[in-house]
């Protein structure tokens, strides 16, 4: 199955062509905004790399959130419009369970993966998964929230597990956090579009006739920050 896979949603643009799990292309720049003019020529440049045109591919994945307002709108409006116009499936892949798939299934050694990422306002997005070992595929123990940094953890009820993004620094910082049950891994902080292609090739196309991805907002946008700064979807 031949994939083109992206990522707008939060501090980093990211772009992988693949064919199966066989990376042909790829490019990641972290970035806090120009999305909007990055996205497009990386998109074109990796697919000239792998020597792949639109109506080549099988199925285009791109994230939906949580994450800015405006990097938002940009992945989902790029993914529509490519898919239109080279008549092409387009499925969305949170930006959470984009971060829970890169954790290596050794690093987790049988414990849950939580998902995290700043939300600002004092709050996380948050959501835990288990690996399965026999493959790449990850299940979600619960639905994806914002709460809270301090309620965060406790709100989880999990006992273990391995943490990953952004939020997981500010869980580390709160009073009565546990190193030894709560493990911080080092890994990127924004969703890779390499681990879209990863979770894209597991679930496959969509029913037919299934409507396009939507934007996945868990609380209302922030207000326009002094200096431009985008708003951060709820």
């Amino acid at each position: 199955m031949k994939i083109l896979a992206f990522d707008t949603a939060l501090n980093a643009c990211s772009v992988a062509v693949a064919d199966g799990n066989n990376i042909l292309a790829h490019d990641h720049e972290n970035r806090r905004r120009g999305h909007a003019e990055a996205l497009l020529p990386m998109i074109e440049a990796q697919m000239k790399s792998a020597a792949m045109i639109y109506k080549d591919l099988d199925l285009i994945a791109v994230t939906v959130g949580p994450g800015t307002f405006t990097g938002l709108r940009i992945g989902l409006a790029a993914a529509r419009g490519i898919a239109v116009a080279a008549k092409k499936p387009v499925i969305g892949i949170t930006t959470l369970e984009a971060l829970a798939a890169a954790v290596p299934v050794l690093a987790t050694k049988g414990r849950a993966i939580i998902a995290t990422a700043d939300a600002r306002r004092g709050e996380v997005y948050i959501q835990a998964f288990n690996r399965l070992q026999k493959d790449e595929e990850i299940s979600p123990i619960d639905a994806p929230a914002a709460i809270k940094t301090e309620q965060a953890l406790a709100s989880l009820d999990i006992e273990t597990a391995v943490l990953v993004g952004s939020g997981a620094r500010l869980l580390e910082n709160m009073p009565g956090f546990d190193a030894e049950a709560y493990k911080i891994l080092n890994l990127p902080d924004d969703p890779d579009a390499v681990d879209l292609v990863r979770l894209a090739a597991v679930r496959g196309l969509p029913a037919p006739y299934a409507p396009p991805p939507a934007p996945l907002y868990l609380r209302a946008p922030d207000a326009k920050l002094p200096g431009g700064k985008d708003p951060v979807a709820n």
